[in-house]
């Protein structure tokens, strides 16, 4: 008999661990170390292994057996356990898998947008003393990237993974995500799980599946073109292995010296105020990049420690050097710039700082009623004031010609169902409690058809994880943009109103965050808020306490005479204004409705309304302004939602 070699033997070995790797048993994402399992509710474990693949799971003294079908799927539903933890689970087959620090608890599947992403780590000043005491194992944050699929929906996550609460982990837990968690925990004394799959700038339609957008003529198109691999193919070409990053055209970094190191003589360059857009500073209409230098003098006490520098916010992206060093850089527009400053670079005297600012669109520049300034240890210097500028690129303005392929834009995170399929589909065997919900600013300009788009992903999404009217809890679009003196219209309104017509679907609540927001950011940095008062509406809705887990919502409204006589739900222990003045933001109009600001006066738990400008009144609106000034409130401290009678 013929002996085999070496090269033999290990091709033989690597043709056996071969067989052995893809028959071995593979689990989901989710099913893995520090998870939490959804506590009083039937519990599917599930994966994949080689075709009849015989599987055994034993968990809190108990066994259970499966065998993967013809497509290498398995799936076991243990009984509903109650809660508690930690425990250990193994699943074993062909090979062993442990599962270790598994609680049993409370499940919430966290979703939405850049307000429900948002980490405590972009909060840190804020919340600096929470998160030094975030020591709670009880809550864990299971984190899912940003992903996107156009052909269906997705088996499994790419990578995540679950995450205990401590100091360190909890800088990457959703704020809002977190608050709630805390404050449920604090009541209910159960480990709470936080699966959060959120992405930044993305609108409802794209967290829905497509069977869920079927009454949606244009949305069901989209998807149908996504799901063309040529048309997606198209794309990827354009960028691939062929494509050539566009020369630098930048005058700040294409001379002989770059404008922000030590030895650049600045020549031709003007003042410009800081904070400040730089269109409402005499520059018309530019995208591109705009250079910023200012000298400053620093006391010795600042040079001997690291420093912070506080950069408000930056429209659009911005790179920061100090004395010719590069201390940080921020690609997008909307976290707040605080960079660390090594010790070191600093000189006692004179100190150069340059930033060079990057706009796309919009006004360019420094957002206003931000802090702008550089501390170290008790010294803190102002950086506001007068800087000097010059342009550096101009953006040439490009349209997306229909000459390009497909006649369209790429398929992306926006589009209908792509983040449904990839960050949604492969948690829909995953038992959990209900759902957190904040999203809205992206469908802002879409009122009307969001009031049709929340309750069709509500309804699918409790279709999709057939685990009945499961509690939907979501948060109304807080205060935004610039304050308006006049009665008018307010496409943010309209979106606040779409979402409170949601209140429509059974077991469903709404946070409203009319108070809670910034006029110059969209990522108000009050998330501690809106957390707790989604934990006030599960406490309602999902645990079944006897409280009152809402603001005033409208009723109904009654002309009487002169005025308008205004009924609500939820005034709980009275209706109140939160600062003692008298009631803001209501207004009144005739049949023109043409909206004059009103007369308010709380009579019992009624609201009576009139203006003089106004004898037969018809119609009236509450709050209907992008940025409102409100204060009107129930006892319980909990803002009255924005409505309007004339839609």
């Amino acid at each position: 008999m013929k002996r085999l070699g070496g090269y033999g033997i290990l091709t033989l070995l690597f043709l056996f661990l071969t067989i052995c790797a893809d028959a071995s048993i593979r689990l989901p994402k989710l099913i893995s170390d520090g998870m939490v399992l959804q506590r009083d509710a039937p519990l599917k474990i599930w994966g994949w292994a080689d075709t009849g693949e015989k599987i055994s799971i034993n968990f809190n003294g108990k066994t259970y057996k499966t065998k993967a079908s013809a497509d290498g799927k398995w799936l076991v539903t243990l009984p509903a356990q109650k809660a508690g933890g930690p425990y250990t689970m193994d699943i074993s087959g062909s090979n062993l898998i442990t599962i270790r620090d598994i609680m049993i608890g409370d499940v919430w599947f966290c979703s939405g947008q850049s307000n429900m992403v948002h980490q405590m780590e972009l909060h840190s000043v804020t919340y600096a003393r929470d998160i030094l005491e975030a020591n709670n194992t009880n809550i864990r944050h299971f984190w899912i990237p940003t992903a996107t699929r156009f052909d269906g929906p997705a088996d499994d996550f790419k990578v995540a993974s679950w995450k205990v609460c401590n100091p360190e982990n909890v800088r990457q837990f959703s704020a809002v995500a977190y608050f709630f968690a805390s404050k449920i925990y604090k009541k209910n004394k159960v480990a709470i799980g936080l699966i959060n799959a959120s992405v930044g700038g993305t609108p409802i339609e794209a967290w829905t599946s497509e069977s869920g957008l079927k009454d949606f003529e244009a949305m069901q198109k989209a998807i149908a073109k996504n799901k063309d691999t040529a048309f997606v193919n198209s794309f990827n070409r354009r960028v691939g292995s062929n494509f050539t990053p566009p020369a630098i055209k930048d005058k700040g970094l294409t001379g002989a010296v770059t404008w922000f190191d030590k030895s650049y003589v600045p020549k031709g360059w003007k003042t410009i105020n800081v904070p400040g857009y730089w269109e409402d500073q005499g520059i018309k209409d530019l995208n591109g990049t705009v250079w910023y230098r200012k000298e400053l003098d620093l006391p010795a006490s600042m040079t001997a420690n690291a420093a912070r520098v506080f950069l408000g916010r930056i429209i659009d992206a911005d790179e920061l050097y100090i004395n010719g060093v590069k201390v940080g850089s921020t690609s997008y527009q909307y976290p707040q710039r605080r960079y660390n400053v090594p010790a070191g670079l600093l000189k006692a005297g004179r100190n150069l700082f340059v930033v060079k600012v990057t706009n796309t669109n919009g006004k360019g520049g420094f957002v206003p009623d931000k802090p702008y300034c550089i501390f170290s240890g008790k010294d803190t210097v102002d950086l506001k004031g007068t800087w000097q500028y010059k342009v550096g690129e101009v953006f040439v303005p490009r349209t997306f010609g229909s000459g390009m392929a497909g006649n369209g834009p790429p398929p992306g995170q926006n589009s209908p169902a792509s983040l449904f399929n990839a960050m949604v589909a492969p948690a829909l065997n995953y038992a959990i409690r209900g759902w957190l919900w904040y999203q809205g600013e992206s469908n802002s300009s879409r009122g009307a058809e969001y009031a049709r788009l929340q309750p069709a992903q509500i309804s699918d999404w409790r279709s999709k994880w057939q685990l009945g009217e499961l509690p939907f809890l979501f948060v109304q679009l807080p205060n935004f943009m610039d304050a308006n003196y006049l009665p008018g219209e307010s496409q943010w309104a309209e979106l606040r109103e779409a979402q409170l017509q949601s209140l429509s679907v059974p077991n469903t609540a709404m946070a409203v965050g009319i108070d809670a927001g910034e006029w110059n950011d969209i990522h108000p940095d009050n998330k501690k808020i809106i957390g707790e008062r989604l934990a006030i509406a599960a406490s309602k809705i999902a645990y079944k306490e006897d409280i009152v887990y809402s603001g005033p919502l409208f009723e109904s409204a009654l002309v009487q005479g002169n005025k308008i006589v205004v009924s609500f739900s939820q005034t709980g222990g009275g209706l109140v204004t939160n600062d003692g003045e008298d009631l803001r933001e209501f207004a009144i109009a005739g049949a023109d409705k043409k909206f004059v600001w009103a007369t308010a006066r709380i009579a019992g738990d009624k609201i009576e309304v009139s203006s003089p400008e106004v004898p037969s009144p018809v119609y009236v609106r509450y709050a209907w302004a992008d940025n409102p000034d409100v204060n009107f409130y129930n006892k319980e401290g909990l803002p009255a939602s924005p409505f309007r009678t004339d839609k």
